[in-house]
């Protein structure tokens, strides 16, 4: 099979627990980092899937490498290469299906329960699981694209995530590991300190809340990914 291809965006967010759970597959994956200026392929024929992931930046930056990105995007869903995006990266993938990001009305960061919404789509991705706590840290949203459907919701954001046959977008974190969230904290703490959101949880509390609420998360994302694992191209 073809390896999965990883845009990172910056160091510390990385594939996480999806390069784990693609490693205990057996499936190959290629990190393009696009933080140290590792270009955007020009096709998606070289990969199985492609993955994008989080990162501080907006997607209405004008930055080089997201107009390539969102052609890439295009390019996949219409070879039926399935696309995966965390936060960013779904923000990517909304943008390039047509949808819109815009700020969303609150900042949230830290965990959050996200709700499942009653679609029959929604049932494909996580069978009869009604919430579950999920990790948030954005201050954008995107609109849904025409086609695809809203699978997820929180009180804070409500276009939490949609799907698109195989292709996934997720705003919220599901990839995270202990490890990963505490290096967010400290990369983060002036921005969790400085906000006034209702929707923006302490340090303090964030690095309580995870022994309790990672494994739920966890076991949340093996399926996730399990799913958009079986729609790989070969």
């Amino acid at each position: 099979m073809k390896p999965v291809a990883i845009f990172r965006h910056v160091a510390h967010e990385g594939p996480g627990r999806l390069g784990e759970f693609l490693d205990r597959h057996g499936v190959a994956r290629q990190l393009i980092a696009v933080d140290r200026g590792d270009p955007i392929p020009e096709s998606p024929a070289g990969f199985a899937g492609l993955v994008f992931m989080g990162g501080p930046m907006s997607v209405n930056d004008d930055l080089p490498w997201i107009a390539r990105s969102l052609a890439l995007i295009r390019a996949a869903v219409a070879a039926d290469v399935p696309v995966l995006g965390h936060c960013l990266g779904g923000q990517l993938i909304a943008k390039a299906l047509g949808g819109a990001v815009t700020g969303n009305p609150i900042k949230e960061i830290g965990w959050g329960e996200a709700q499942v919404t009653g679609a029959p789509e929604a049932a494909a991705w996580f069978g009869d699981l009604r919430s579950f706590p999920a990790f948030h840290w954005h201050g954008e949203t995107f609109s849904i694209p025409d086609a695809a459907v809203r699978v997820l919701e929180t009180p804070y954001c409500g276009q939490q995530a949609f799907v698109l046959g195989k292709h996934l977008a997720l705003q919220c974190h599901v990839e995270l590991t202990a490890e990963m969230i505490e290096e967010w904290c400290q990369v983060g703490a002036d921005e969790i300190a400085a906000a006034q959101s209702p929707g923006v949880q302490t340090v303090a509390a964030i690095l309580a809340q995870a022994p309790a609420k990672l494994p739920a998360m966890a076991a949340v994302a093996e399926r996730l990914y399990g799913h958009w694992l079986a729609g790989l191209r070969p």
